[in-house]
């Protein structure tokens, strides 16, 4: 294992880098991460069964007959066999063969290789391909979707199409339109510095990592923290690859423009004739998209704020004081209400510097351990920003002030009010369009960290968020894990994002969190609470609550999987959506269904 760590490619030297000027702060948490890892939590032990591993019902010369065809048609190089030992790397330097941050055995959740179209036609040729081989594909963008499944397929042994590597480029960038067209591999970084080569005013709406992809994240429906928040309901025309290897074009981009060119309108209007069908390409498995329209935001003056609040039951009453300023549009961005305990974990604080026993950590632990920081003895903190001219962000702030000081105890504080390394000084960077790399650190939190997400949604009033919110805590300390709460606040919703920290090197680790996650699913759903996204492990069991009238949206999902994607090729169970040729035969995992991530796997009976 290296004891030297190589430096983090910057973007002028890879598609997946970094922009020069945040090296620092990226070899910075690689050291820490480095640094809290041990052998066993940054590589697999050695993988003893015949490799690579193989698709469903896919003999082994079948198998090597349909590789050699494929790299006939794609060049020898672009496609590359999963045989080596599985390396977790880490953020900026990771392998798009499996999940990262595994919760079940590294080797289970597992592809057979990876392979790398450099266009459309490419990717066209891949899909038929799958089709002829009935191999499953499943393309990626960066595969950093850490939290979530990362790079891994769902049906081990599938074919990773890389879209990144080599479809990469901005196709389009419109000043006066403020919008962009642009591949899979454009990262928010890449995104960013290509604005700020062309000189003009735009902001991209980054999440709390800007390494991910525009069009990945966009196409997951993540979230960002400016008014541009909702990447989803930003984007604008999609160029698509069906399983079956026609291509569409959504929006205005389904009519041709003069003499065969793109329309002029297709950045400038979401929905052009007819039904609108962009959204059966998000979050699904009906289509690859390989080009999507991106507006942007002007660049404009703005003033990033933290409110701390004294009491740690005070939550609901904060959520309340939220609302009707989220609703009329008073808090200029997407905010985040976050968990004092996170003041410390982005701080790259260990759990075992502060608390050495098992269990979660004890509230007035982490009372005394906030203390010592520059917000001072709190319970939470709520990170915003308001934008404009400086009298209108003077009345903006004037009213938030009015708003929250009702709860006694509560404190402002600008960037200019705590040191340059507080992470008030990266929140105000991600909101006003540039990304960061801070939100890594707290994976130091414990040996080997590696994290889960559960994330429901739920209206922005209190009584709701007092219900998940006890919710998870008490399933946290059920199972010994640390709770770390944050809201990202909508006008009428709230994204409630619970990250489970675990050390991946641990089966036992990873089974509370595992397990932890199956119990809240459950719990939530019979509240009346469903998660927006999750890992792919838990996509069956929560795709299964959302059944109402005996599940009509699943069996329209799947009437809609088997008519685009007959032969079930494109990443089969992606969302919890199955094609026909899986379907019903033991391949959904829900809670309690016996396979334990800590001894059995995903699909394990399909290949022992």
């Amino acid at each position: 294992m290296e004891t030297t760590l190589t430096p983090t490619p910057t973007t002028q030297e890879s598609h997946s880098g970094i922009p020069p000027s945040l090296i620092p702060l990226a070899e910075e948490s690689k050291l820490l991460l480095h640094s809290t890892s041990t052998p066993l939590g940054r590589t697999s032990a050695a993988r003893e069964e015949p490799l690579p591993v193989l698709p469903p019902d896919v003999d082994r010369p079948t198998f090597n007959a349909a590789i050699q065809e494929l790299r006939e048609g794609l060049g020898e190089e672009w496609v590359v066999l999963n045989t080596e030992e599985l390396d977790d790397g880490w953020y900026m330097e990771h392998p798009n063969t499996h999940d990262a941050h595994h919760v079940f055995p590294p080797w289970d959740l597992v592809s057979s290789g990876v392979c790398y179209p450099s266009s459309t036609a490419d990717v066209q040729l891949i899909v038929r391909w799958a089709n002829k081989y009935l191999i499953p594909i499943h393309p990626i963008s960066l595969g950093r979707n850490f939290g979530y499944g990362g790079a891994a397929p769902r049906v081990r042994g599938s074919l990773i199409i890389d879209l990144g590597k080599r479809m990469n480029r901005v196709l389009k960038l419109d000043g006066e339109n403020c919008s962009a067209l642009l591949e899979p591999g454009v990262t928010y970084f890449s995104l960013w510095e290509t604005i700020r080569a062309s000189g003009l005013d735009l902001w991209v709406d980054v999440p709390d990592l800007g390494g991910g992809s525009v069009l990945g994240n966009a196409c997951d429906r993540g979230v960002g923290y400016t008014p541009y928040g909702d990447h989803w309901a930003n984007h604008c025309g999609l160029e698509v690859v069906l399983p079956t290897g026609e291509i569409v074009r959504t929006g205005m981009g389904a009519l041709p423009g003069k003499e065969g060119e793109d329309n002029p309108t297709w950045q400038s209007f979401q929905y052009g004739y007819g039904p609108f069908l962009d959204g059966i390409f998000s979050q699904s498995n009906y289509g690859i998209v390989t080009t999507m329209g991106v507006w942007l935001m002007p660049a404009t003056q703005h003033t990033s704020y933290m409110l701390t609040f004294a009491e740690e039951e005070s939550y609901p009453e904060i959520m309340s004081l939220i609302r009707p300023l989220a609703i009329n549009k008073v808090l200029g961005n997407v905010p985040q209400l976050r968990h004092a305990i996170q003041e410390l974990t982005i701080t790259g604080l260990s759990r075992a510097s502060i608390w050495d026993q098992p269990g979660s950590v004890p509230p007035e632990v982490v009372r005394k351990e906030v203390a010592k920081l520059p917000c001072g003895e709190c319970s939470w903190v709520f990170y915003g920003t308001v934008y404009g001219p400086a009298a209108f962000r003077a009345q903006q702030l004037k009213t938030i002030k009015r708003q929250f000081f009702q709860l006694p105890g509560t404190r402002l504080f600008l960037p200019s009010d705590v040191p340059s390394t507080h992470y008030l000084h990266s929140r105000a960077l991600v909101c006003s369009g540039q990304p960061v790399l801070r939100e890594l650190n707290w994976l130091a939190w414990v040996p080997n960290g590696a994290h889960v997400a559960f994330s429901p949604i739920c209206p922005t009033g209190g009584e709701h968020v007092k219900k998940l919110y006890e919710m998870c805590k008490r399933r946290c300390k059920e199972f010994g894990l640390d709770f770390f709460p944050t809201l990202c606040v909508a006008s009428r919703e709230a994204h409630v994002i619970v990250e489970l920290v675990y050390d991946k090197s641990s089966p036992s680790s990873k089974h509370a969190a595992y397990t932890c996650i199956r119990t809240l699913i459950a719990d939530a759903a019979r509240a009346g609470y469903g998660e927006y996204r999750t890992h792919l492990v838990f996509s069956d069991q929560v795709a299964g609550t959302y059944n109402w009238n005996g599940g009509a949206l699943m069996k329209l999902n799947e009437r809609l999987k088997d008519a685009l994607d007959p032969r079930g090729v494109l990443s089969p169970g992606r969302n919890g959506i199955w094609p026909r040729r899986f379907r019903d035969k033991g391949w959904e995992m829900g809670e309690g269904d016996g396979r334990e991530c800590s001894t059995q796997g995903v699909g394990m009976k399909f290949y022992t």
